[in-house]
Order: C-alpha cells, then sequence, then structure tokens
C-alpha cells in the first residue's frame, strides 16, 4: 500500500511550488499635507511618519528601540486599522503579548494584512486539519511565515502531498506540530526531484523510503544538493546504498556537521581508534555521532579506565556507547562490581550482555536473586533512576 502510494506521488506531472507571494493590496500612503490627526472607523490616522513606533510600544509592548526597528516595513501605513484588527484577532486566537511580539519581529508585514481574507481563513485550515486553538498557537510560534501561505494554492497541495508519503492524516498533524518547516519546502522543486533521486539513483526501495520518512520527513525537505552533499558523505564512511542503515546513516549525518564530525573522529583517534575502525563504528551504529564531544569523551574513558574494555573492542560493539551513562551503565557496573566483591558474581567479561538487558530484566536476573544477601542493589539502581 505504501509502495503504490508513493509511485503515485512521484509520477505525478504537474506540482504546485510552495510559496506564494504576500500581496498587500490595501495599502494606506502617507498625505503629501500635514493635518491634525484625525480618527477613522476602527483605528487612529495620524500624518507622522513615526507614529507606528508610539503604536508598537503602546499597543504591543516592545521597548522603544525595538519598535523604531520593527516600524521601517510600516512606513506606509497612515492608520492603525489594520494593525489593530490583526492583534486583536490574534490576541481572541489565544496568543499572549509575547508571541504576538513574537510573529511581528518575525515579520512586521504580518500587520498589514486583512484579517478576514488572510488570516481567517488560514486559521480555520489548520482547526479542520484537527489542531486545537493552542496546537494552532505553538504552529504558528514556531513558525510564523506560515500565515503568509496561500490555503488552496499552497496549503492544500502540501498536506496532499506528506498524507501520501506519511500515510496519515495523524502523522502529518504530529511533525507540524514538531517542526514549523513542515510545510515549507515547495513540492515542484524540491520534494518530487529528491524523491526520484533517493529511488532511483540511490537504490533505495520504495517501501524503506516510505518507512523511513515518518520518523525523517526532514530528509526530503533538504535542497536537492544538499541531500546529494548528503548522500555523498555517507559514500565516503562506506555506508553501501542497498544497506537498510543507509537511510539511518542520512538522517544522522544531517545533523552532524562535518566540522562535528570532524572533531569526533579525532577525538576517538585519540583514544587509539584507527580510521577503519572509526568508519566501521559509524556504519554499525550511526547513532553515537549524535552524541557531544564531553559526553562521547566520557563514556570512552568509563568503559576503557573503569570497566577495562580495549579500544577496540568498543569500536567492534559501538551500540555500547549508545547506553545512558549515569542512568544505566554507571548504576548497573556498581551493582555487579558489589556482587563481585561479595563472591556472588565473577563473569566481569559479560558486562556489555548486561548493558543490553531491559530495566525489568536485569532486575529480573541479577538484583531480584540477591536482594535478600544484597538489599542495597535497589538502593543503587534507585539512585541511578533519580540522576
Amino acid at each position: 500500500m505504501a509502495a503504490a502510494t508513493l509511485r503515485s506521488v512521484l509520477r505525478r506531472n504537474r506540482l504546485l511550488p510552495l510559496f506564494e507571494t504576500c500581496h498587500l493590496r490595501d495599502r494606506l500612503f502617507f498625505s503629501s499635507s500635514v493635518d491634525a490627526a484625525a480618527v477613522t472607523v476602527g483605528g487612529t490616522m495620524s500624518p507622522d511618519p513615526h507614529f507606528m513606533v508610539e503604536y508598537l510600544v503602546n499597543s504591543c509592548g516592545f521597548s522603544p528601540s525595538e519598535a523604531a526597528k520593527f516600524s521601517k516595513p510600516l512606513a506606509r501605513l497612515r492608520s492603525t486599522e489594520k494593525p489593530d484588527a490583526v492583534v486583536n484577532f490574534m490576541r481572541s486566537r489565544g496568543f499572549d503579548g509575547a508571541g504576538i511580539r513574537k510573529v511581528i519581529s518575525r515579520n512586521p508585514s504580518h500587520l498589514c494584512v486583512n484579517v478576514e481574507k488572510n488570516l481567517v481563513p488560514k486559521f480555520q485550515f489548520l482547526r479542520d486539519l484537527g489542531l486545537s486553538e493552542s496546537d494552532i498557537v505553538d504552529v504558528i510560534l514556531k513558525d510564523s511565515a506560515i500565515l503568509l501561505f496561500d490555503v488552496h494554492r499552497s496549503f492544500v497541495p502540501k498536506l496532499q502531498m506528506w498524507e501520501s508519503l506519511l500515510g496519515s492524516r495523524e502523522l502529518v498533524l504530529k511533525h507540524l506540530k514538531k517542526s514549523g518547516w513542515f510545510f515549507y519546502s515547495s513540492v515542484e522543486k524540491t520534494l518530487h526531484p529528491n524523491l526520484k533521486f533517493l529511488r532511483d539513483e540511490c537504490g533505495i526501495p520504495e517501501e524503506r523510503l516510505s518507512l523511513a520518512l515518518r520518523s525523517r520527513p526532514q530528509l526530503i525537505s533538504r535542497k536537492p544538493e544538499s541531500l546529494r552533499a548528503l548522500v555523498a558523505r555517507a559514500d565516503e564512511l562506506g555506508t553501501p546504498r542497498l544497506s537498510r542503515m543507509f537511510v539511518w546513516t542520512l538522517g544522522v549525518l544531517q545533523m552532524v556537521s562535518k566540522e562535528a564530525f570532524e572533531a569526533k573522529a579525532e577525538l576517538m583517534r585519540s583514544f587509539g581508534w584507527s580510521e577503519s575502525e572509526f568508519s566501521s563504528a559509524a556504519r554499525k551504529a550511526p547513532t553515537f555521532l549524535c552524541l557531544s564531544l564531553d559526553m562521547m569523551r566520557r563514556k570512552m574513558e568509563f568503559f576503557i579506565n573503569i570497566v577495562g574494555y580495549t579500544p577496540s573492542f568498543i569500536a567492534s560493539q559501538p551500540t555500547i556507547l549508545l547506553y545512558g551513562l549515569q542512568k544505566r551503565v554507571i548504576p548497573r557496573f556498581r551493582v555487579l562490581e558489589m556482587l563481585n566483591t561479595k563472591g556472588l558474581w565473577t563473569r566481569r567479561g559479560k558486562f556489555f550482555h548486561y548493558v543490553q538487558l531491559s530495566n525489568t530484566k536485569f532486575r529480573e536476573k541479577i538484583v531480584l536473586p540477591y536482594k535478600e544477601k544484597v538489599p542495597e542493589l535497589l538502593d543503587i539502581l534507585r539512585a541511578g533512576d533519580e540522576q
């Protein structure tokens, strides 16, 4: 089913672009004459080109310096009618003062739009998707540029595309809530070319690609040249394109810059890893590349200096670096060490096996059989849980 859906998306002949130009048709221009301030329906009219600075301070809560900066794109406004309508509308939809300031600071021209023609349809569309009022606020605060999209020419085709790729409206909403970029990429210029590249040139099976995109949709939202560069990095690492780890590796590499990658390679070389060991470890467990340098160093030092593992053993079993040091590795090591000192446990070399056990299994196999003789074992685990 997923393969058929993906094929239908990839074979579309006509796809629509992402961004729609925001045309503000109803702009008000300054009069060449200098009249006294007049009151218009719904707002205040002023001949003073700096009156929006005062408005942003008094009505939105900006500091004078911020207001001076954000008022520049609003220089042609002569009335507060539209800004008043926008601010009041956003307040009625659950935005607090900080939220409104955040939206305005990103793009002050939001204050120029016609509420009924521009904002109401977009809020209604997001509500019809299944988002709550608070969800809509969160989505817009993540990226207020979503307010510039045209509902029928931008929102709808992107929604249809993502629903086809991910397989459900629920997954679309999940990613939309998590990231403001989700509706950004052009279907025609980005999504479609990237899908074709991964399928046709990289040889990734459609089923695997469809499954991978459910957890890493941002992979196909990159610029096509950026995706190709990412694939080149995975190729340099030696990950086969037909391997099930290939898409996973791409997902990791997009979060790790070349500079960070090289810094981590240098760190592991300082512990004695060879170039081939580092590449092999990254192919087996690419997620360890997402560790910070500090955490990577602390884990290596613990496994080498405390547990007694050789750097080569860690390179051959890199998944050991993925387990939490304070909450899992150290407490379990202390449990086994205590049992060892009491002569109840002597299989030190099997520590890696016991790190891999689930919390429940570790308690059943290691802690509970000895809780009468060594009641402190439970306290050690609880201390780890509180870290």
